[in-house]
């Protein structure tokens, strides 16, 4: 569906922010931390520390850094990190959600007050956004890495909920307590995932003026160059 790409609209990246090593290497090692703090130090039983892990191999972090990571994480003495999440309005009536991991509530506090007084925006109400919006498992495989019939069967037998062909990908859609379970069974019929992670996923689009969907923009790009922010979602349609 033109304009209606679930992958891009869900997940709006400033390109140029995300290829900065060091920010990608951080956020990764604090959600290593945070995941051991919460269940274990074992990924074989946590499999939020078993994804974790997985995306700090994909982007090439050390084998001796993760685990350093997760026998500190291990320790009374390390500061465990906070999952929060943050839902504002920005034009035109798109709804934003900001997922943050941080270990100082007052200065991600202070942090986002600065994004919205320099881009606009305003903090809306805990639910009054993320009820338009559903956490899912999503799944971006390149169409020259499977065979459409085969990896619909091989996602769909494994508990994917839907699959979808956008543009030169497959996009693989599981809940929450299934994302796991078909990421692996992927991975086990020897096809690469190119992209994989738990994201918020609208329920219904915006479509905005071309004004108003530059204004929005910068304020996404603002927010996501915030070092405790892990990701910003959105609902605002973006024509292809």
């Amino acid at each position: 569906m033109a304009g209606h790409s679930k992958w891009a609209n869900t997940k709006h990246r400033k390109e140029r922010a995300d290829k900065k090593k060091g920010k990608i290497f951080s956020r990764i090692m604090k959600e290593i931390i945070s995941a051991v703090k919460q269940g274990g130090a074992d990924p074989k039983t946590n499999s939020k520390l078993r994804v974790a892990i997985q995306k700090a191999k994909e982007v090439n972090l050390p084998n001796d850094n993760i685990e350093r990571n997760i026998k500190k994480a291990a320790s009374s003495d390390t500061q465990d990190y906070v999952s929060l999440t943050y839902e504002l309005y920005g034009y035109g009536g798109v709804g934003l959600i900001v997922d943050i991991l941080t270990d100082n509530k007052n200065r991600i506090s202070s942090d986002i007050n600065i994004a919205i007084n320099k881009c606009g925006g305003t903090v809306a109400m805990p639910g009054a956004v993320s009820y338009n919006f559903d956490r899912k498992g999503l799944i971006k495989i390149a169409k020259s890495a499977a065979n459409e019939d085969a990896l619909f069967l091989l996602a769909t037998e494994n508990g994917a909920e839907d699959f979808a062909v956008e543009d030169d990908f497959y996009v693989i859609t599981s809940s929450v307590e299934d994302f796991v379970k078909v990421k692996e069974a992927i991975e086990e019929g020897g096809i690469k995932c190119e992209e994989a992670e738990l994201a918020m996923v609208p329920k219904a689009w915006v479509s905005v003026s071309d004004a108003d969907a530059d204004l929005n923009i910068a304020l996404i790009e603002r927010l996501e160059g915030i070092d405790d922010v892990d990701a910003v979602y959105h609902n605002m349609q973006i024509e292809n």
